[in-house]
């Protein structure tokens, strides 16, 4: 008990910063989504393929390899094509490496909630006088906002989850705190049980959470 009392602090300060690296990587990854899924629901073939190659590359691949491409794939390209030499900070690798692959899944968050809007509203926008991109941007995506955030509180959650496998480039959130704690007391059940529980009551809380706002979005409907 003394060693869980010991390090709870830490584990509690490194569940915050979990939190917050959740947080820029879904506010970042939504900026990328909203472009990815517009992308690919263009009539533009390049952007088309843009926006699905994104997606494809980014679903496709484990968060673990993506982690390692952008902290030490991406300062060896550096020095490959332009012979510069530097090293990523380790909260800016953990920033690009999350928002990338948040934005892959919200950008299939964004498509989905976009094509469940009834056609004829936009034909009905456009006989209104209305150029494409304006009822898209007046009629379409305000609706579809408001179907997409209940799938995006659970990518939160999803996100949030994810972030432990920055512990492998030393990244201090609370999987990784768990970890320098339990080497140096040995107390490894004790400490890892901690951090599920704190892990858990998150999740819990976030899901709860997501749930009274579902409940509350169907309500309005």
């Amino acid at each position: 008990m003394e060693v869980i009392l010991h390090a709870l602090p830490l584990q509690i300060a490194g569940a915050g910063v979990s939190l917050l690296i959740t947080l820029i990587g879904v506010i970042l990854g939504s900026l990328l989504g909203l472009t990815a899924g517009l992308a690919r629901l263009s009539g533009n073939i390049l952007l088309r393929l843009f926006g699905t190659s994104y997606v494809d590359f980014f679903r496709g691949t484990p968060l673990f390899v993506q982690i390692m491409l952008v902290y030490f794939g991406i300062p060896r390209l550096a020095v490959l094509m332009f012979d510069v030499n530097f090293s990523l900070n380790v909260w800016v690798a953990s920033i690009i490496s999350i928002s990338l692959n948040s934005g892959a899944y919200i950008a299939e968050i964004f498509r989905a909630g976009v094509q469940s809007i009834e056609k004829g509203q936009i034909e009905a926008a456009r006989s209104l006088g209305m150029t494409k991109s304006q009822a898209m941007r007046y009629v379409i995506l305000p609706q579809a906002f408001k179907r997409v955030i209940p799938p995006m509180g659970n990518e939160f959650i999803a996100l949030l989850k994810d972030t432990s496998l920055l512990a492998v480039i030393g990244f201090e959130e609370l999987a990784r705190k768990t970890q320098l704690e339990a080497a140096r007391t040995y107390a490894t059940f004790e400490l890892w049980m901690t951090a599920a529980l704190i892990y858990l009551a998150m999740t819990f809380t976030f899901s709860r959470l997501v749930d009274k706002l579902e409940r509350r979005l169907k309500t309005g409907d």
